[in-house]
């Protein structure tokens, strides 16, 4: 991203995002742009399953319920980051991304998070590791 991106534009990205750096536009397609997230992950700060940290301007759209899911730990990956692996295509269309996405991305997002801390279990958060791994491959998940 350009310098300042946080104070251009939406605080999501969209695929025509001209805050986007051409190298940083190879880095997203090839999904490396999440590599530095590994440090955190070695250090303790963050997990490889959990929910994805949203900006503050959304966090304070949240409802009671939503705000559970703050008390898990920052995740590389999750449910949601899977089945919304293109939210991007979703956002291009739209006239106004950011209410787009409170309205309809962010809802279907946090669906998925409360239903994995619900349901909580070692053995599912092995499977979203390699659902990960079979999405980012190219594999269509339904």
């Amino acid at each position: 991203m350009i310098s300042n991106a946080e104070s251009i534009g939406s605080s999501v990205t969209t695929n025509n995002d001209s805050r986007i750096t051409r190298v940083g536009g190879k880095l997203r397609d090839l999904r490396l742009d999440e590599l530095p997230q590994l440090i955190d992950v070695l250090i303790g700060d963050m997990s490889f399953v959990g929910t994805r940290p949203e900006s503050t301007k959304y966090v304070k759209q949240y409802t009671e319920e939503m705000r559970a899911t703050l008390l898990l730990p920052a995740g590389i990956t999750s449910e949601a980051s899977i089945r919304y692996k293109d939210e991007a295509k979703l956002l291009d269309s739209s006239e106004n991304v950011d209410k787009t996405y409170l309205e309809e991305v962010l809802p279907g997002k946090m669906k998925y998070n409360l239903n994995s801390l619900k349901n909580y279990s070692f053995g599912e958060d092995i499977l979203t590791m390699f659902r990960t791994l079979f999405a980012v491959m190219g594999k269509e998940y339904k």
